[in-house]
C-alpha cells in the first residue's frame, strides 16, 4: 500500500516526509524563548482532561493550524496548569495542557483518543499522541525512584528533575509487537479479556529485554496460542500512548496450525479465512467485531486482504 493509504488507515503513521511538526528540542532549555512562545498570540494549546483529548465538537470546524479542538494560549488563565511544549508548526508554537475538570474551555468535546483517530490527520495524530503520552507520564513520575523526593518538571515538559539527589527521568516508550500471523489463506485473530464483546484483533505483546522484534513475535505467539512462527518481517509502526507504547506491526508465517490458548494470556484465538475476514472488516460478520479503525492492527489486516491470494 502507498504511504498515503497507510496514513489514512493508521492516523498516527504519517508519510515518509513527516507531518510538519518541528519538535524544536533546542528551545526546551531556553526559558526566555519558551516564555516568548507562550506569550505569542498565535500560540495554540491542546487540552487533556483525565487522559481524554479535547476536540472541536463533531460537525464544527477544528483549529486550522493543527486540526484539533485547540484554542489560543491564555497565560493568565492557564499559567499554573502543567504544560508541555510540543514544538512548532511553521512558526506557530503548540503546547499541551493537563487541565482540571473545572477549567474546560467552552464548546470542547472530551474524547477517548483511541476512538477519534479516524478523524485525525497525521499531524493532529502526532500532536495528540505526543501530548497524551507525556501528560500521562508526568502523572506517574511525580517522585524520584532513587530517593523518593518530589520531582519537578524540566526541559519544557520533556524530563523530571529531583532537586534532592539530582536524578533526571526522561519519558519512556515501551515497544510492543503486534503480529499478523498467516498460514496459507488464513490469518490468526485473538481476543483479550475485557475487550468489547465479540472484538478480535491481531495478537500482541510487550518486548522483553534482550529480544529482537522477530524473537518477540515468535515468543508471544507461542506463549499465547502454542503456534510456532517462522519468517518474520516488519510492516509498520504506530505510537500508542495508552499509556506509552510503540506498536511494531510485523508479519509472520505460521509453521503449525493447532491452537492451544493460554488463558492467562488471552481469552480466545481462531484462524479466519480470507473470505470471512472481508465480512468481519465490513462489519457484517454475526459473531466477530473487527479491531478499531485507525489502528495498526486494522491496517495490517486490510493490507493482507487487499493482497492477491497465494
Amino acid at each position: 500500500m502507498t504511504g498515503r493509504n497507510q496514513q489514512e488507515f493508521l492516523g498516527f503513521i504519517g508519510p515518509e516526509d513527516g507531518t510538519g511538526l518541528d519538535r524544536a528540542a533546542k528551545l526546551r532549555t531556553d526559558p526566555e524563548a519558551l516564555a516568548a512562545l507562550w506569550a505569542d498570540p498565535a500560540a495554540r494549546c491542546i487540552g487533556f482532561v483525565a487522559g481524554e483529548v479535547l476536540m472541536a465538537p463533531e460537525g464544527s470546524a477544528p483549529d486550522p493550524v493543527t486540526g484539533l479542538g485547540l484554542w489560543s494560549a491564555a497565560p493568565a488563565e492557564h499559567q499554573a496548569v502543567p504544560r508541555v511544549f510540543l514544538g512548532l508548526i511553521g512558526t506557530t508554537p503548540v503546547f499541551a495542557l493537563d487541565l482540571p475538570e473545572t477549567a474546560l474551555p467552552a464548546a470542547a468535546e472530551r474524547a477517548d483518543l483511541r476512538w477519534v483517530m479516524p478523524r485525525l490527520c497525521a499531524c493532529s495524530a502526532e500532536l495528540a499522541a505526543t501530548a497524551r503520552g507525556l501528560i500521562v507520564w508526568h502523572q506517574f513520575h511525580g517522585f524520584c525512584p532513587a530517593c523518593g523526593s518530589a520531582t519537578t518538571i524540566g526541559q519544557a515538559g520533556w524530563q523530571r528533575d529531583c532537586p534532592a539527589c539530582g536524578r533526571v527521568q526522561f519519558p519512556r516508550t515501551d515497544p510492543v509487537v503486534i503480529m499478523r500471523i498467516t498460514r496459507a489463506d488464513h490469518v490468526l485473530l485473538a481476543r483479550s479479556p475485557g475487550w468489547p464483546e465479540g472484538m478480535y484483533s491481531c495478537p500482541a505483546g510487550f518486548m522483553e529485554p534482550g529480544e529482537t522484534p522477530a524473537a518477540s513475535v515468535r515468543r508471544e505467539v507461542f506463549e499465547e496460542t502454542g503456534i510456532r512462527v517462522g519468517p518474520v518481517r516488519f510492516l509498520a509502526a504506530q505510537p500508542w500512548p495508552f499509556p506509552g507504547s510503540l506498536m511494531l506491526g510485523c508479519a509472520g508465517e505460521a509453521l503449525s496450525e493447532a491452537i492451544t490458548v493460554d488463558p492467562s494470556e488471552i481469552e480466545a484465538a481462531i484462524w479466519v479465512p480470507r473470505s470471512r475476514l472481508a465480512a468481519i472488516l465490513a462489519g457484517s460478520d454475526p459473531e466477530i467485531r473487527p479491531s478499531r479503525p485507525g489502528t495498526v492492527a486494522r491496517w495490517m489486516l486490510m493490507d493482507w486482504l487487499a493482497a492477491p491470494a497465494d
